[in-house]
């Protein structure tokens, strides 16, 4: 597998947190690969091989949308394939695009962004994935440009991210210099969720990214870290979201 991440321009990193790209051979027999929850909003456009959400089921259109989940998505595909991927803030990526809130996992969605596909698959056929991406981020560039983007959201997602979703709602809407209640309205209407389920997802990608790199991390102290009540309370908040134990999920990633 071969897989590179890209950062944004200067204009769009209050909007999105990267751009992505990868590829990989899953040889001719149908083969399934999984996707753990984060706390990001994604627009995946694939090229090669199917992906689908069940072995017997239509492939997806590309590109679709991966919203917040909660609680593990299987993919199917098989032969060779290759994705481009735009990693987008929840709170930023449907006023972006112009699309209404809702809190689909994986979403299909009818959009402009779809008469890209033809010529991205002309330059990842050509092995042009640099071309590939800068035209991705010139029509996000130019979404930008038409949207005027909420600056109280803006304002809370940074807060957020610098505490690694560890601030309280109260903590949030004060950086944002907002009331509690305008704060949870404007950001459910903008990403379909709330600035708890978001928090959430961002103390368990913590956790998550600690112990895959870091399998023998001390829990306890993880728990103290992020803000959990304790490491019973970490225990249940990742097996909600991973479907798994911190430890079975430490001790698979050992090899």
């Amino acid at each position: 597998m071969h897989h590179e991440e890209f950062d944004p321009p200067e204009a769009l990193r209050n909007t999105i947190k990267c751009f992505w790209y990868n590829r990989k051979d899953f040889g001719e027999q149908p083969s399934n690969f999984e996707v753990v929850p984060d706390s990001y909003a994604e627009i995946i456009f694939y090229f090669g091989g199917p992906c689908s959400m069940s072995s017997d089921r239509e492939p997806l259109p590309s590109p679709f949308m991966m919203g917040l989940l909660h609680q593990p998505v299987v993919f199917y595909t098989q032969n060779h394939i290759e994705i481009i991927g735009i990693r987008c803030f929840p709170w930023t990526v449907l006023d972006l695009l112009g699309l209404p809130a809702g809190k689909d996992g994986v979403r299909i969605f009818e959009h402009p962004i779809a008469q890209l596909q033809p010529a991205l698959n002309n330059w990842i056929q050509a092995g042009k994935i640099d071309e590939a991406l800068a035209r991705v981020k010139q029509f996000f560039l130019q979404a930008q440009s038409q949207v005027t983007m909420e600056s109280m959201l803006f304002k809370a997602g940074a807060a957020m991210r610098e505490a690694n979703g560890t601030l309280p709602v109260s903590g949030v809407a004060e950086a944002a210099h907002a009331t509690v209640r305008t704060l949870e309205r404007k950001f459910k209407e903008s990403s379909g969720h709330t600035v708890k389920d978001v928090s959430g997802l961002m103390r368990f990608e913590q956790v998550r990214n600690r112990l895959w790199h870091y399998p023998d991390s001390n829990l306890a102290g993880l728990a103290h870290e992020l803000g959990y009540t304790d490491q019973s309370h970490l225990g249940r908040e990742f097996k909600r979201y991973s479907g798994t134990t911190p430890a079975a999920f430490a001790r698979k990633k050992k090899p």
